[in-house]
């Protein structure tokens, strides 16, 4: 194990600990317990004691959880809350533990792309609250910055709307040696754009002819092209954004295009499935990621990453760098849709 994850007290200790929360004493009416002394009387002045309610229900910690627990992030995901819920925070130490095995991965990875001269393009698209900007959030947190970039481009200035739509996309594919990160890419015209009435219906009928052609250049010099979609379903992005007006940390997210998200999801569900039929190729196929869990969707998009490209040390990895595929999947004409 890491460092991170040696034992801080005793297991025993700490399963004993959490036991006695969902045990407590028997008072008696005179203020003292089976084993305790007089309980002293309450004073004004003194700010009560904020307490920690754990609550377990019918989950049962394995020798596995108590371990995890026993970290410095478990203790630390223990006191943070008020209503601590130990499901949770075992599944969030799990999650960032796995996180950060994979992080680790991706280092190597990064490390045999510029060492091999490498162009890696990945493109990560959705609806809009589908945790794209997350996702790329956890693939570059530990990566050399100098080596990789993120784009996510405003709209066009009016010189650039007067250009090849893919001009100022083309100015930002990878150099040798570089992976570049699209939050959002030239698949606004796609999608985004027709259904907002960002583009006539020419420009997108152009689009969708050229797209497999510019991509098909692409791939034969050498650049590799990684296409996402983040599925979610519409109770779940309701639910986002919910959460985005509620939390003054997030509302910068909402733009005007997320309101009528919802008013226009039938729309949206049009233009995504002639996008995925009319763009999807063998040499550039759209990778399917259900996302609906945001740390799901995470973790297994990382993995497809690893599990695609042939990095050094591969071999090596102490994990499942394989993808699970009841969450990521090639796009196909059968697919089970989500959203």
């Amino acid at each position: 194990m890491q460092n991170d994850a040696q034992a801080l007290v005793p297991v025993e200790d700490l399963s004993e600990t959490l036991s006695s929360f969902s045990q407590p004493e028997t008072i008696s009416q005179n203020g003292t317990s089976p084993t305790s002394q007089p309980v002293a009387p309450a004073v004004e002045e003194i700010a009560p004691i904020k307490k920690q309610k754990i609550t377990e229900a019918e989950f049962k910690l394995t020798e596995e959880d108590l371990l995890l627990l026993n970290t410095s992030k478990g203790l630390t995901q223990l006191l943070k809350s008020n209503n601590i819920k130990l499901k949770n925070v075992v599944g969030t130490v799990r999650y960032e533990q796995e996180l950060r095995e994979l992080q680790i991965e991706l280092v190597k990875l990064q490390r045999w792309v510029q060492e091999n001269g490498k162009r890696i393009a990945i493109m990560f698209e959705g609806r809009d609250a589908a945790g794209k900007g997350g996702t790329i959030r956890r693939f570059t947190e530990h990566l050399n910055p100098r080596a990789m970039r993120v784009v996510a481009l405003p709209k066009p200035t009016e010189e650039e709307r007067g250009q090849w739509y893919f001009q100022r996309y083309t100015r930002q594919l990878p150099n040798a040696g570089e992976i570049v990160f699209f939050d959002r890419s030239w698949y606004n015209r796609a999608v985004v754009e027709p259904v907002n009435n960002f583009c006539t219906e020419p420009e997108y009928d152009r689009f969708m002819q050229q797209v497999p052609e510019y991509e098909h250049m692409l791939y034969e010099d050498g650049v590799t092209i990684i296409k996402f979609w983040f599925s979610i379903s519409k109770d779940e992005q309701l639910r986002r954004f919910e959460s985005r007006r509620e939390n003054p940390l997030k509302q910068w997210k909402l733009s005007p295009i997320d309101q009528r998200a919802q008013e226009l999801w039938d729309k949206y569900t049009s233009y995504k499935e002639q996008m995925f039929s009319k763009t999807h190729t063998s040499f550039s196929p759209w990778i399917i990621v259900s996302a609906n869990s945001k740390t799901k969707a995470r973790l297994e998009s990382i993995r497809y990453v690893l599990n695609l490209l042939p990095y050094a040390g591969k071999e090596a990895a102490g994990m499942r760098i394989a993808p699970d595929p009841n969450t990521v999947t090639r796009f196909h004409r059968r697919i089970v849709k989500i959203d």
